[in-house]
C-alpha cells in the first residue's frame, strides 16, 4: 500500500462519482502496481477548486490487492453519495441555440452532458425554437417530476425560464400576478445556469465566474442559493420580474439603442454605451421608496455578500418576524420617502451585477437574498463627472462617493417620469401638474426625448411609470454564492491528493 506524507480531507459533498476501475495490463506493470499479482482499483471523481472560483472535475484512483475490500469501499462511498439528498437526479434542460455566439448546444453536449452522465443525472432536453418557448413549455410540463430546471444561454434565457417557473407556481396556487401586493408563492424547484450568452451577469454574481463546467459542477453537487426577485407593475398590471438590474436613463437608453444593432453581436453594447454617454440625456421624475429597515447591512458596507451570508440569513429572519407580527397591511402604512429631480440614471439592483469588466458591479455590497434592492440615483451632472462615476465601476474606488450620487437600500419603490405619455396613469397626471416646463433646461436637440426606457434584466419595458416590490428569497439557484478566495488551501489540497496516486 501507499502511505502519503500528507493528508487531504475531501468532503463527500464535493465527490462527483465513484466507479470501479479496470486496470489494463500495461498499467499493472507500471511502478507500484507491478508488485501485486492482481490489483483491484476504484476511481473517485471530485471537485477540484482552482483560481478565480473556477471548478474542474478531477479524479484519483485507489487500489489494493483485496477485491472484497475494494468492493466494500465502492459500496460505502456510493451509499454516502446516495445520502446527499440535495443532489438532483432528473433535470429539465432548455438550450437556446441562437444566443450569444450560437454555441449553447455545443457547450452543453461537449462540456456539460458528459458530467451529468458521470453523476448519473438523467435529463430531458428541449432545444428552444422561438422566443418564450421555454416559458410557455414550463406551464405545460409535469414540473413535479424534476429536481431542477437548467437553462443553457445568457441572462435572457435565464429570465425566460424564471418567468415560466414563477408564473407556473403562482398559477398552480391561484395567485394573481397582476396584484402588486399579492404575496407570491416561493419556488422550491432550483434553476441552474449554464452560461452561453452575450451577457452572463447573474451567473457571475452568484458563482463568481461565467464558466459552463463550474456551473455544471455546482448543479451536480446540489448547491442551493436563495435569490430575491423584484416584481414590476404598472397600473395594477404585471410587467416583469427582475433579479439583477432595473435601469432607467443611461442603462435604459443603452439597451434601447443596442437592440437595434443585434447584428453587431456583443460589441453592440460597447458601441451603444459610448453613443449613450455622448448624448448625456437626463430625465425628470419622482421616485418614492420604502427603506428596508429589516436589513442589517448598508449599500456603503465594505463587506460583500458571500457563501452562507450572515446578513442574508438574519435579514430573512427579521422580515419573516415582521410579517408574522404585523402582516402585509402594516407594510403599506410604513413611511415612504419621496425624491424629485433630474436624473442621468436610476438603477435598482438585487445583486452586485458584477461582471469581468466591472468586478465589483454596480453595488458591491448588494445582497442576493436579504429582501431588498439597492436604489442608486445619479442626478444631473456634467459629462466629465458622469464619466468619473462610470469609471469607478471598473476599479476599487468607492463609486458612491460623489455629491450627485445617492444610494438607498429599499424593499419597494415607485417611479413616475415627468412627461409620461401614458395618460391612463393617475400617478402620472399628478406628476404633470406638479412639474414645470420640461424643456426650459434642455437644449433644443434634446426636446424630443420625453421618457427613457426601463432596462429590466436586459429587456425593455414599455411603461416608464412603474411600481416595484422585492420578494425575499422567492426562488433558488443551483449555486452557493461567491466563496471567499481560498486558492492556497485548494492548491494544498490538490497537492496532497496527488500524493495518493
Amino acid at each position: 500500500s501507499c502511505i502519503p506524507t500528507e493528508n487531504c480531507f475531501l468532503p463527500i459533498s464535493e465527490v462527483i462519482a465513484v466507479e470501479e476501475t479496470e486496470l489494463k495490463k500495461k498499467q499493472r506493470n507500471m511502478g507500484k502496481w507491478q508488485k501485486m499479482a492482481k490489483p483491484h482499483a476504484f476511481t473517485v471523481y471530485y471537485v477540484k477548486k482552482a483560481r478565480n472560483h473556477r471548478w474542474r472535475c478531477s479524479d484519483v484512483t485507489f487500489w489494493c490487492a483485496d477485491e472484497h475490500l475494494c468492493n466494500q469501499w465502492i459500496q460505502v462511498l456510493k451509499e454516502l453519495l446516495e445520502m446527499q439528498k440535495s443532489r438532483p437526479k432528473q433535470l429539465l434542460v432548455y438550450i437556446n441555440p441562437y444566443g450569444g455566439k450560437r454555441q449553447g448546444k455545443r457547450i452543453y453536449e461537449q462540456k456539460v452532458a458528459p458530467l451529468f452522465s458521470l453523476a448519473s443525472i438523467t435529463t430531458d432536453v428541449v432545444i428552444t425554437e422561438h422566443a418564450n418557448h421555454a416559458k410557455d413549455n414550463l406551464f405545460e410540463v409535469n414540473i413535479n417530476k424534476y429536481d431542477g430546471v437548467v437553462c443553457v444561454g445568457g441572462d435572457g434565457m435565464f429570465s425566460e425560464v424564471m418567468h415560466g417557473l414563477i408564473g407556473r407556481m403562482q398559477k398552480d396556487s391561484g395567485i394573481d400576478q397582476n396584484n402588486p401586493k399579492a404575496p407570491l408563492v416561493q419556488c422550491n424547484i432550483r434553476i441552474g445556469i449554464i452560461p452561453a450568452g452575450s451577457t452572463d451577469c447573474i451567473c457571475y454574481s452568484t458563482i463568481g465566474i461565467s464558466d459552463p463546467v463550474t456551473s455544471a459542477l455546482h448543479i451536480i453537487v446540489g448547491d442551493c442559493q436563495p435569490l430575491d426577485v423584484s416584481s414590476v407593475h404598472h397600473n395594477n398590471t404585471f410587467l416583469k420580474y427582475s433579479v439583477s438590474l432595473l435601469g432607467y436613463g443611461f442603462y435604459g437608453d443603452l439597451l434601447k439603442d443596442s437592440e437595434k444593432k443585434r447584428w453587431m453581436g456583443p460589441i453592440r453594447y460597447d458601441y451603444s454605451g459610448f453613443k449613450t454617454f455622448l448624448s448625456h440625456h437626463y430625465y425628470e421624475g419622482t421616485i418614492s421608496f420604502q427603506p428596508a429597515k429589516h436589513t442589517l447591512g448598508s449599500p456603503r458596507d465594505k463587506d460583500s455578500c458571500r457563501t452562507g451570508c450572515y446578513i442574508c440569513k438574519k435579514s430573512e429572519e427579521q422580515l419573516a418576524e415582521q410579517h408574522k407580527e404585523c402582516g402585509l397591511k402594516h407594510e403599506e402604512d410604513e413611511e415612504w420617502k419621496v425624491i424629485k429631480g433630474k436624473f442621468l440614471a436610476i438603477n435598482a439592483v438585487n445583486m452586485s451585477c458584477a461582471c469581468p469588466r466591472s468586478p465589483k458591479g454596480l453595488s458591491p455590497a448588494a445582497h442576493l437574498a436579504d429582501g431588498s434592492t439597492d436604489l442608486i440615483l445619479v442626478r444631473k451632472c456634467s459629462r466629465l463627472d458622469f464619466l468619473r462615476y462610470l469609471v469607478r465601476h471598473t476599479n476599487q474606488d468607492d463609486q458612491f462617493d460623489f455629491s450627485f450620487v445617492d444610494v438607498f437600500r429599499v424593499k419597494s419603490f415607485q417611479f413616475t417620469s415627468k412627461l409620461s405619455e401614458d395618460n391612463e396613469s393617475s400617478v402620472t397626471d399628478i406628476g404633470k401638474k406638479r412639474f414645470g416646463q420640461f424643456c426650459r433646461d434642455h437644449p433644443a436637440c434634446c426636446c424630443h426625448i420625453a421618457n427613457s426606457t426601463w432596462n429590466c434584466d436586459g429587456e425593455t419595458l414599455d411603461s416608464s411609470a412603474i411600481e416595484v416590490r422585492v420578494h425575499c428569497q422567492l426562488m433558488k439557484l443551483f449555486a452557493r454564492g461567491i466563496e471567499e478566495n481560498c486558492k492556497d488551501e485548494a492548491a494544498y489540497c490538490q497537492s496532497s491528493i496527488e500524493q495518493l496516486l
